[in-house]
């Protein structure tokens, strides 16, 4: 083993809409900056010329500070513009200064495995944190590479947490080739231990001795780094080059830890080849060791705080009694899972072992972000070149991520699917993260969609899609954590200390929900009454088959083909009445039902409105709910020669219009023509029930044996490209949210009196048997979770190792939906 360092400093995008509020002000300079002339009574040029010199020149200095104080005023102006309302934060206590969020709570989650973007990381919840890693050389393509960073490329076989509890525990399986890598983590907080407690890491490579290679079935090659961010000086451990039981590695001192130390113990036949220098450069704030020996291997680090000279502390956390430690946690997650999702004997073990994968994976996937999101601004006339950008506030973020190769950082309609699942496993964790969230509104309402905060987030994602566009929404889905946690509060589900912290924290987060509703309210309603419409649709693009809505989620799901004010999109009014209803039950329950919450009361029996609903987007010719917008099915993309900006010919694919677009309601079927049903506004005895199953279980429209498919069969858009570029993403695709949300409906018709009871209980079975079945065989098969899933073969597709809304298959398995 050896020590080295070095000092280091550390899903699309919709466009920018030119009619943000606020921003008029970023250069304002007075027009009223000129001193005005004294002028006396009666005065004239012959009665100054005799005023004595003393007054003349009192008079000049009185002139000159006035004109100096103006343009004082105007150089400062200048200099300090008024700050532009979108990166005004929201005038209200944050969520996170609630007592509940701080003291035992808040040192309870300090560490953790909150850097999702890499195999394995640790760090704590602040901005400039002392974190760890783990890397080794696998080999890629005949050659050798250093694993690190999540990645399709390094082609692993498998990776994720098998059992992972979101607060002191976590065990981990990679398979490189026919090398196995097992991590665990645990925290313990003991007597002299500082704040946020210790920490002990194992990691173990097996191989599979007849399929590995010569050379990587006799060696293995780990580095394990700890880096402090804010630039503080590591030590490097006197016996660091020379590994025995509990060698210290490495020590510091840092303000909220105090003196702290890493230390090794391992079980290893160590070899010599691959080291590195075995220097340490002065005042490194980042030190890598190398950690070489034969399979199979084993080795234990333990990071201590606080008193170090207790030495059984850094025993109690290695060898035989982590060992013991592990299978305790073990254990408890094995307990714990059965307890809140009681799957029985309906699953076998295979099914069971794929929901406790998915919950781990999903808690294991949370991460603690810092960092400043860059905002686009409108075009303004007196725009400089390179205005045009703003930094947000400088904020954290605690939170599930959706992928930890693709997308590992926050997206906020993710992260409402996530916390369905979060909040029956552990509330506290669930109300963290919302509050995070919730802390990030502006002013206006406004929370961006997308979180890219600090470099690590950064250093995944291309140039082009950072900026975030405040006109531009994303569908509340955090209303479908806070209905359930409503209703289940009536159910009696919580303890009467847990109610009365989800009481408390509804009571300081109403303002924040209020403002997020009424920024929609405002920004995103339509020309008629109680019709809304996703702004941030390209209008005037030539090479997009049907111009993308992004800030609804669905992304290239068909809407109006001429983007206009005139549209009404279906979803997002279901999205603004499930807001308002929410907003309703929460003051009902705070007993705060005032004005407002008559108000939240009326716009929500307004949206519920089935004949109003019916007038606006049910076709009866199709028996379909539908957008309605300027459309045209007459649309296609053919290939052009067009000239490129250096003059030089290309053959690119081009949209060509075939016939003028009208108003009217947009014929295609598929997820948004269920939304209705999966908001429950269509009543159990109506004969539109009826037709709304008819189109889930009818294989030329939506059904499949693998899920049901995002856009049906008879769409003219059905699994066509978007652009030369751009495949099919909500075209036909499989999505486990919306099959959750489906499946949820069901479930509510299924327990309702009316004519269509059965029918929907006999649908739902077979849906819900088809989900799971078709989510195990493929993690059995591949290794791995997905984004998607093939409507015709079943097989995965998209981003792996996607444990953010997938996971919702254990709650499909342990059948729990929303109860109310």
């Amino acid at each position: 083993m050896a020590g080295s360092s070095t000092r280091s400093s550390t899903r699309s995008r919709g466009k920018p809409s030119a009619d943000a509020v606020g921003d008029e002000s970023v250069h304002r300079v007075s027009t009223n900056a000129r001193p005005r002339s004294y002028r006396g009574r009666d005065q004239s040029l012959i009665r100054i010329t005799n005023v004595s010199s003393k007054v003349f020149l009192g008079f000049g200095i009185l002139f000159s500070s006035i004109a100096l104080f103006f343009i004082f005023r105007l150089v400062n102006t200048n200099e300090e513009p008024e700050k532009p309302r979108v990166i005004t934060p929201f005038p209200a206590p944050k969520l996170m200064e609630l007592p509940m969020f701080q003291g035992e709570h808040k040192e309870s989650l300090y560490w953790g495995t909150y850097r999702p973007n890499v195999y394995f990381g640790i760090r704590a919840r602040t901005p400039q944190s002392l974190i760890a890693g783990l890397m080794w050389i696998g080999i890629t393509n005949g050659r050798y590479a250093m694993r690190h960073i999540c990645q399709d490329s390094d082609e692993l076989r498998t990776y994720g947490w098998t059992e992972h509890n979101g607060r002191d525990y976590g065990h981990q399986i990679l398979v490189d080739q026919d090398m196995t890598l097992k991590t665990s983590f645990l925290k313990s907080k003991e007597h002299g231990s500082s704040y946020g407690g210790d920490w002990a890491v194992r990691i173990e490579v097996e191989n599979d001795e007849v399929n590995l290679s010569e050379e990587m079935s006799k060696t293995v090659h780990l580095f394990f780094y700890m880096d402090d961010e804010s630039g503080n000086a590591l030590n490097l451990g006197s016996r660091a080059t020379d590994v025995d039981d509990e060698s210290i590695l490495a020590s510091g001192y840092r303000s909220d830890v105090g003196n702290w130390q890493l230390l090794l113990s391992t079980e290893a036949r160590k070899v010599g080849r691959l080291q590195l220098s075995d220097t340490s450069e002065g005042s490194s704030n980042i030190l890598v060791f190398q950690l070489s020996g034969r399979i199979p291997f084993k080795a234990d680090i333990i990071f201590q705080s606080g008193t170090l000279a207790q030495k059984e502390r850094a025993i109690s956390l290695a060898g035989a009694s982590l060992t013991n430690k592990l299978s305790e946690k073990q254990k408890d997650y094995a307990d714990k899972f059965e307890r809140c999702f009681n799957l029985g004997d309906e699953l076998d073990s295979g099914s069971v072992t794929v929901g406790k994968a998915a919950l781990a994976n999903l808690l294991g996937g949370i991460g603690y972000f810092y960092g400043q999101s860059q905002i686009a601004l409108p075009n303004r006339p007196d725009k400089k070149h390179g205005d045009d950008v703003i930094s947000y506030w400088p904020a954290e973020l605690y939170t599930a991520v959706p992928s930890r190769p693709f997308f590992p950082r926050g997206f906020l309609w993710d992260e409402g699917f996530h916390q369905l699942l979060i909040w029956r496993w552990d509330i506290h964790i669930c109300l963290d993260i919302i509050g995070h969230w919730l802390d990030l509104m502006n002013i206006d309402g406004w929370i961006p969609r997308e979180q890219i905060l600090g470099a690590e987030a950064l250093s995944k994602v291309p140039e082009e899609f950072v900026t975030q566009h405040p006109t531009n929404g994303n569908p509340p889905t955090l209303f479908l954590v806070l209905r359930d946690l409503i209703c289940s509060i009536k159910a009696k589900k919580f303890a009467a200390g847990e109610r009365k912290e989800i009481s408390i924290f509804f009571d300081q987060a109403f303002v924040r929900l209020e403002g997020w509703f009424k920024w929609f309210n405002t920004t995103q309603s339509g020309k008629a009454v109680s019709s809304y419409f996703w702004h941030g649709r390209d209008n005037k693009t030539i090479r997009e088959l049907n111009p993308k809505t992004l800030s609804s989620g669905l992304d290239d799901y068909p809407r109006a083909s001429h983007p206009s004010e005139d549209e009404r999109h279906l979803d997002i009014r279901c999205w603004m009445h499930l807001a308002a209803d929410c907003l309703h039950s929460i003051l009902e329950f705070l007993e705060k039902e005032n004005e407002h919450g008559k108000e939240y009361r009326s716009t929500a029996k307004l949206l519920s409105d089935f004949q109003l609903l019916n007038e606006m987007h049910f076709d009866d010719a199709y028996g379909a709910y539908f957008d309605y917008g300027n459309h045209t099915e007459n649309v296609r993309l053919s290939w052009q020669v067009v000239e490129t900006v250096n003059g030089h010919p290309s053959r690119e694919l081009i949209r060509e219009v075939l016939e003028k677009p009208v108003l009217r309601l947009v014929p295609h079927v598929g997820y948004v023509s269920l939304f209705p049903l999966m908001e429950r506004l269509i009543p159990p005895g109506s004969w539109i029930l009826e037709k709304q199953l008819d189109l889930i279980s009818n294989r030329s429209t939506l059904w499949t044996n693998f899920g049901l498919r995002s856009l049906s069969k008879t769409s003219s858009i059905y699994m066509k490209r978007n652009t030369e570029h751009d495949p099919p993403y909500w075209r036909g695709p499989i999505w486990m949210n919306m099959n959750y949300r489906i499946l949820s409906a069901l479930h509510y018709y299924s327990r309702e009196d009316g004519p269509y009871r059965q029918r929907a209980k006999a649908i739902y079975d077979d849906l819900r048997n088809n989900l799971i079945r078709n989510v195990v065989k493929n993690y059995h098969q591949t290794g791995y979770l997905w984004e998607q899933y093939d409507q015709q073969k079943g097989k995965g597709k998209g981003a792996r190792v996607f444990t953010g809304w997938t996971s919702l298959v254990v709650l499909i398995m342990a059948e729990k939906y929303n109860e109310c």
